[in-house]
């Protein structure tokens, strides 16, 4: 087949590029160029293929563990949990310079491990943490930052919606993945952090400490009544997965019963914040599976054509070596995040990848960390990083889009050196799987 699979490839994502550069959403988008091509390179009969491909995800199983994650986020998020956390975090560490900000970050890491997303850490901590932040004092765009860097730990740290959707695409275990995906998100989350203290403390006018008000170790205690129990219930999700005892799809339905029990037994879901959070929750669902239906049109094109083979051995016959090959990947990645949803990048380029992958001999969930980690970049590089425009939303009035990006830089790089260091030391994701 020569270089014809690839001119096909580049023919498509540019077709797609064009669409979506005119306002056409995503997920028509995909479907109508993979429509289009199929109708062209293979006839009418692959209208069926497409019926029955779409038909066998809609009953695929794991899947139905997005609409359960995302139902929990939204649960949490409607309670009021988040104030909560984040006033009785303050109390034990907001008196050291950049305190708020690492409090931060570490209500997002329990927000990642309850949300499995990027946009309710980032949304709820831009709501209560930003303003807080900005009135003792902090550097807009250090707050800023720390509030879009650590909302992008909801995809990395377990449960995660994006590695639900890589381990649909790429044939990889959701429960290894998640499993694969914790001491990654505790090293960037630590890096953090680190930076953070480090940043503050040579400059302490951008985020300065609290007044030294004296709590008793009894009201720090009484604090925790917020974080105790969530840590149990990540506790359970994650270890009914790691334990076997449940799918990834039956711990989603746990987390989702967990969190309606916390919201219930401290009163924060009303019948109006349990039917935002069922519609906030219909709504992203039908978006991301809108999104999979589409991309279901690429992938029957891929396999009707031959371009998966085509590609995979068209790399191989180029004889680069293959640390090489995947440095070229995360580049490729590290661009269409910039201009593409995270979650449409997996579904129309893992097909691709993932073979190549295979055929150089690499572990598929180490590379499947590398894809989320690569996707967490996305969120925060311009022009359509998600969290950028979320903190937009959320930002004093005046804020530009240009001090948006400008607070976003740092964490962007600590995050490519996270990804730098899964490459160079591979067996951090799977230490835990040993």
């Amino acid at each position: 087949m020569g270089i014809e699979p690839i001119v096909l490839v580049l023919l498509l994502i540019f077709c797609m590029i064009v669409l979506l550069a005119i306002g056409i959403p995503l997920a028509f988008s995909l479907g109508g160029v993979g429509l289009l091509f199929l109708l062209i390179f293979v006839g009418p009969k692959a209208l069926v293929l497409v019926y029955t491909t779409i038909f066998g995800m809609s009953n695929d199983f794991l899947l139905a563990a997005i609409p359960m994650y995302i139902l929990m986020g939204n649960l949490l998020r409607v309670s009021g949990i988040a104030e909560e956390l984040y006033e009785g975090m303050r109390r034990w560490i907001g008196t050291i310079p950049g305190g708020l900000a690492v409090v931060t970050v570490l209500i997002c890491v329990i927000f990642a491990a309850m949300t499995g997303m990027s946009g309710p850490a980032t949304v709820t901590m831009g709501l209560v943490a930003l303003p807080s932040m900005l009135k003792r004092g902090y550097s807009k765009s250090l707050a800023m930052g720390t509030i879009m860097g650590g909302g992008t730990l909801g995809i990395l740290i377990p449960p995660s919606i994006t590695m639900i959707v890589f381990g649909f695409m790429s044939g990889a275990s959701v429960g290894k993945l998640f499993i694969a995906g914790i001491l990654p998100g505790m090293l960037l989350a630590t890096l953090f952090i680190i930076y953070i203290l480090i940043r503050c403390r040579l400059q302490p006018h951008l985020g300065p400490p609290l007044p030294n008000k004296r709590f008793t170790v009894k009201e720090k205690v009484k604090s925790l009544k917020a974080v105790i129990p969530l840590l149990i219930l990540v506790i359970v999700i994650l270890g009914s997965i790691y334990t076997g005892v449940c799918t990834a799809t039956e711990a989603a339905g746990i987390g989702v019963g967990g969190a309606l029990i916390l919201g219930l037994i401290r009163r924060g879901i009303t019948f109006k914040g349990l039917k935002e959070a069922l519609t906030q929750s219909f709504s992203l669902t039908g978006m991301v599976m809108w999104i999979m239906f589409g991309a279901a049109m690429f992938n029957v094109f891929y396999m009707q054509l031959g371009i998966i083979e085509g590609v995979v051995q068209w790399v191989l016959s180029a004889n680069v070596p293959p640390l090489l090959i995947i440095i070229g990947i995360q580049l490729i990645l590290i661009i269409m995040g910039m201009f593409l949803d995270p979650g449409g990048i997996i579904i129309v380029s893992a097909p691709l990848f993932v073979p190549i992958v295979l055929a150089l001999g690499f572990d598929l969930l180490w590379f499947g960390i590398l894809y989320v980690i690569n996707m967490q970049m996305g969120y925060l590089t311009p022009p359509f990083g998600m969290n950028l425009f979320f903190m937009r939303g959320v930002a004093p009035e005046g804020t530009t889009m240009s001090e948006i990006y400008s607070a976003a830089i740092p964490f962007v790089f600590l995050i490519a050196i996270t990804l730098l260091l899964m490459m160079i030391f591979p067996q951090i994701p799977l230490l835990l799987l040993k």
